[in-house]
């Protein structure tokens, strides 16, 4: 056990070394895109005319208030230490509103959306999967060409489609947004069907995606475990089939479980395109106008939240290798020996 420890120990470090690079990218990247987004804000604010030396007098307040003033290294001490405090700055397009409370306010739309489409979409796919690797046939020769046509299709381009067939042509559900415009947040009842309205098609558009791939992931690994050695041995000790096939799909599952981590990482902004399809208040519509826009703080705020989620779930996910399989827990435990 202490040595499964200090691996967990030098994975976290791993772990940490990689957030600070990813901060470092964080930071930088944003500003080797071109455009000064403090003159677009004294622009919007001097929009009804004022003097050019008024402007200019905002200008640089706002350059220094911002700290965009100091060099690149000493703005990127700012920003950590302010980091370290639960402070992301304030955002240019949004001002004065922080970026937290940005975030606070897209999240919840991101979380609702995203993770209980990658949740059924896995659950589905891969109990397809390991069906049509069971039962092969008609059931076979019906999943997997359908699987395989589903998962090479982008999430934004279904997305595309749904919205031009269903809400277009057929017009059986709204064109875009979260919620009715003349509506405003709030646990209300023609807010909450609103909302379930306009959430029918975004989810679709993940869910079916993900099925097919998770159902061609299963399948094979099923084919694959269902012909090794340890299972035509187990059949001839006079193992009953259910036990067999309970260990083959235990052990088919975990790559699956690998893929299932990393999608869960990528819950906040791996659907940013289908957000911006379908004009829905998250993360990804959010850092789609941060980019478009030069908001500096808007843009790490957002891409530091995916980082963590990221390597959150990645390291959950060594975690989880270990407990589920013996062999992952016997293999770090002589890694960690001295």
């Amino acid at each position: 056990m202490k040595r499964f420890a200090r691996y967990i120990g030098r994975r976290a470090g791993w772990y940490l070394l990689t957030l600070f690079f990813a901060l470092l990218l964080n930071f930088y990247l944003p500003r080797l895109v071109p455009g000064d987004p403090i003159s677009q804000i004294v622009s919007e604010i001097a929009a009804g005319g004022i003097e050019s030396d008024t402007m200019q007098r905002l200008y640089d307040t706002y350059v220094q208030e911002f700290g965009l003033d100091k060099p690149l290294p000493v703005q990127f001490v700012n920003y950590v230490w302010l980091l370290l405090q639960g402070d992301l700055g304030t955002s240019f397009s949004q001002y004065p509103t922080p970026v937290t409370t940005v975030l606070a306010r897209a999240l919840p739309w991101s979380l609702a959306l995203q993770l209980p489409a990658l949740v059924v979409g896995w659950v589905v796919g891969n109990v397809l999967g390991a069906v049509a690797a069971y039962r092969k046939g008609i059931f076979d020769h019906t999943v997997f060409p359908l699987s395989l046509f589903l998962n090479s299709i982008p999430h934004y381009a279904l997305g595309i489609l749904l919205l031009y067939f269903m809400a277009v042509v057929l017009d059986w559900f709204p064109v875009a947004g979260g919620y009715g415009q003349s509506l405003s947040v709030a646990f209300t009842a023609p807010f909450l069907r609103s909302a379930a309205y306009h959430y029918v098609l975004p989810f679709l558009s993940i869910v079916l995606v993900t099925v097919g791939g998770q159902a061609i992931g299963m399948r094979e690994m099923s084919i694959y475990e269902l012909n090794s050695d340890y299972v035509l041995y187990c059949r001839s000790l006079g193992i009953g089939n259910l036990r067999i096939v309970s260990y083959v799909f235990k052990n088919a599952v975990l790559p699956q479980i690998t893929g299932f981590a990393t999608s869960l990482g990528m819950v906040v902004g791996g659907s940013l395109i289908t957000e911006v399809v379908f004009s829905y208040p998250g993360i990804g519509m959010e850092l789609f106008t941060a980019i478009r826009q030069s908001d500096y703080p808007l843009i790490q705020g957002c891409t530091l939240l995916i980082t963590l989620c990221v390597l959150g779930a990645n390291f959950l996910m060594d975690l989880s290798y270990g407990l589920i399989d013996p062999r992952i827990r016997a293999a770090e435990m002589e890694e960690g020996a001295p």
